[in-house]
């Protein structure tokens, strides 16, 4: 199988909004009216429906993950990689929703994750830090993946380096509208109270 057919079944899967699907099944409407105008976990969470946010970040990371272990098992492990980067392309570039879908961080820790678990979860565990300590789920978001190219370097191969440098890279260019907020110091905070 081509690297050009790994990326279109791995955007195929990618492409599902789930946030999207579960919000409209939950009576809440069109998810991409509020907030940020995203189809992912944060902006489902805007919606005050925490179960939904989480049910959001489960399976967008989920569906990551099973495009590289789907092509991989058909396939082989470079053909996994290809479809992982597929993916994160579909999430962020849904052809269903106009090319306009999520920021792609719950989805490339689900690639990385089946790609090379330990650099997944230090990646995961980066945002996780950064975010209590910061209280930005963009900065955090930002920080975790300018830091995996490094962490897949310490703990992984070139293949998976190559493959989180891409990832991140998809990630900042989503990300231009918080970015320019962060700068202008505009940007929302998250809070981890109860309730």
């Amino acid at each position: 199988m081509p690297p050009a057919a790994c990326i279109l079944l791995g955007y195929l899967l990618g492409s599902i909004p789930f946030g999207l699907l579960l919000t409209r099944a939950a009576g809440l409407g069109d998810i991409r009216r509020i907030g940020s105008g995203s189809i992912g976990a944060t902006n489902v969470l805007r919606t005050g429906h925490k179960a939904l946010a989480a049910a959001t970040l489960l399976l967008d990371g989920l569906k990551g993950a099973a495009a590289v272990l789907l092509a991989g098992m058909l396939v082989g492990r470079d053909a996994g990689l290809w479809a992982g980067l597929g993916a994160v392309l579909g999430h962020l570039f849904p052809v269903w929703l106009r090319f306009n879908g999520g920021k792609g961080v719950a989805t490339g820790y689900g690639v990385l994750i089946a790609a090379a678990w330990p650099v997944g979860l230090a990646a995961g565990a980066v945002w996780l830090i950064a975010a209590k300590l910061l209280r930005i789920s963009s900065l955090a978001a930002l920080v975790s993946f300018a830091l995996a190219p490094l962490l897949a370097w310490a703990l992984a191969d070139p293949a998976i380096v190559k493959l989180a440098l891409a990832i991140a890279v998809l990630v900042y260019a989503r990300h231009h509208a918080n970015i320019r907020r962060l700068l202008a110091g505009t940007e929302s905070r998250i809070s981890f109270g109860k309730g």
